[in-house]
């Protein structure tokens, strides 16, 4: 079975909101095909399969206290009424999508040629009906209204273990849903909870409420899903389904909060808000005259605003700068006029600390307070960030653990270990390695076996952390094919410190530290 793509698909849902009329229907698909393609939208119609005949109990066919049934059998249209309809939605440029609510109907759909399925909340332990969508083999849509966590687990399982495509709906089945009941936090857990799923927003809120969709995107929600209908003279919709006008504004809140949440990632400020900041920083100007390969201290220098082009600001300064020309009393340290330092092994490996306590946060990782850090500089603690990687010891015993952390752009020189067998399991990022000639790519999850004596290098572009799971680790059981890092001794190849080495640092790669 083909993959399928459900982000930032639109389910409308015309349910019985076509009254039983093909005129009425088409009329809908219609506007709501008008306006997916105004706001650029990729949508799919979607409607309900009944077959009624077998689904409503004899008993009830003529007279029933179940106030959905008597709606049921007056809105019922025939196979040619419905091949009508899904000619329209494809014809309007929409996916077309079906709720069976009975097996029977599967194969209805199944016929048709449908592009989607959709599970209804109260068909998602209905097991007889799962086992005939997943035996479809088609792409399912799964809403989880009034579902426990565990009706999800086995739902997600259940699709799962059969290669069936799947996106679930954080649904609340309340007609409409008051605001209370909204918790729009669901769609956090379920992401969290099933991260390789698209987790959408399947709405029963009052249709003038734009709130609520524009949350759902800041939460990471990837599909989204709405009644729809037309009023007429004869003809009102209930409390839940949107009007063509009312879907309009729902989906351009949709795009405006696509545009206020942006990607999630920061490369650096537009010059507009550069402009900004810079007219409210401060810049370093010379406290008395500076003569040239003058190297200042603190006493020599001031710092206020404005900043001007060119100049050094407060955020630049460091002991060390040295005058490359003269600076007049109160004059402006311009980046032409000041070489400043290379950073020191301190700072170096300071700066590293910082970056790798962020990835393992982002990778949900927790360490305990007993560990120690290992920074591995084969080339020299200044070149560390390009050669090398940050390792944590949590155990060396008979078997040992540890988590590699390589930054990125970072790479572990090629070797072998006379005595240590280990198994590298990525845990976050993207591990690129060479092992015995092989070249591989691990994602998170898979791994990787080194036997002893086996050369072996890895690096990632990105940055990633792996753990490694070995027999007993040996200090110099590691050996270089470059000759020049196994003349090293070891403590001139690694930095070893307790925790995170708060104050070992400035004694272990003396130098001037950094903040």
């Amino acid at each position: 079975m083909k993959d399928f793509d459900f982000s930032d698909l639109f389910v409308l849902d015309l349910a019985n909101n076509h009254q039983g009329s093909v005129e009425h229907a088409l009329k809908i698909i219609d506007a709501c095909g008008q306006k997916a393609r105004a706001h650029n939208i990729r949508a799919a119609m979607k409607f309900q399969f009944r077959q009624l005949d077998s689904f409503v109990h004899p008993d009830h066919k003529s007279d029933s206290d179940n106030k959905h049934i008597p709606r049921f059998l007056a809105t019922r249209l025939t196979r040619g009424d419905w091949d009508t309809l899904v000619s329209a939605v494809r014809d309007a440029g929409m996916l077309t999508m079906c709720t069976p609510f009975d097996e029977e109907s599967v194969d209805v759909i199944l016929d048709m040629g449908f592009d989607i399925m959709k599970v209804a909340s109260c068909s998602a332990k209905d097991w007889p009906l799962l086992e005939a969508v997943a035996g479809a083999a088609m792409p399912v849509v799964a809403s989880t209204g009034g579902l426990e966590i565990s009706n999800i687990d086995n739902l997600v399982s259940f699709f799962d273990h059969r290669a069936v495509p799947l996106a679930l709906m954080h649904c609340v089945s309340i007609y409409p849903t008051p605001d209370e009941d909204f918790n729009l936090n669901r769609i956090d857990t379920l992401r969290r909870r099933y991260p390789d799923i698209t987790v959408g927003w399947s709405t029963h809120e009052d249709p003038d409420e734009q709130a609520a969709v524009a949350i759902a995107v800041a939460k990471g929600a990837g599909m989204f899903e709405r009644h729809v209908g037309l009023v007429t003279e004869d003809i009102k919709l209930n409390a839940y389904s949107s009007t063509p006008e009312q879907l309009d504004r729902w989906m351009a809140s949709y795009r405006r909060a696509v545009t206020l949440c942006g990607n999630g990632f920061r490369q650096s400020a537009n010059p507009v808000e550069a402009k900004s900041l810079a007219d409210l920083q401060r810049g370093i100007f010379a406290r008395r005259p500076i003569k040239q390969g003058e190297t200042l201290t603190r006493d020599d220098v001031f710092f206020a605003m404005p900043l001007g082009d060119g100049q050094l600001s407060s955020e630049h300064w460091t002991e060390g700068l040295v005058a490359e020309e003269s600076i007049a009393k109160d004059g402006a340290a311009l980046t032409a006029q000041v070489r400043r330092p290379p950073p020191s092994d301190v700072q170096i490996l300071k700066s590293s600390i910082h970056e790798v306590k962020a990835m393992l946060n982002e990778a949900s990782i927790v360490l305990d307070s007993e560990f120690k850090i290992e920074f591995s500089h084969h080339q020299g603690i200044a070149n560390f960030r390009k050669v090398g990687a940050l390792i944590v010891d949590c155990v060396n015993r008979e078997y040992c653990k540890k988590l590699i952390v390589v930054l990125p752009g970072q790479n572990h020189p090629l070797h072998y270990h006379k005595r240590k067998e280990e198994t590298f399991q990525v845990l976050s990022g993207i591990f690129e390695c060479e092992i015995d000639g092989h070249r591989r790519t691990l994602h998170p999850g898979q791994t990787a076996v080194v036997q002893p004596g086996v050369w072996h290098k890895f690096w990632s572009d990105t940055g990633c952390i792996v753990e490694e799971i070995s027999t007993t680790h040996y200090n110099n059981d590691s050996v270089y094919n470059d000759h020049q890092i196994n003349k090293l001794a070891r403590n001139e190849r690694k930095t070893v410190v307790s925790h995170w080495g708060r104050f070992e640092l400035e004694d272990k790669a003396p130098a001037n530290p950094g903040p």
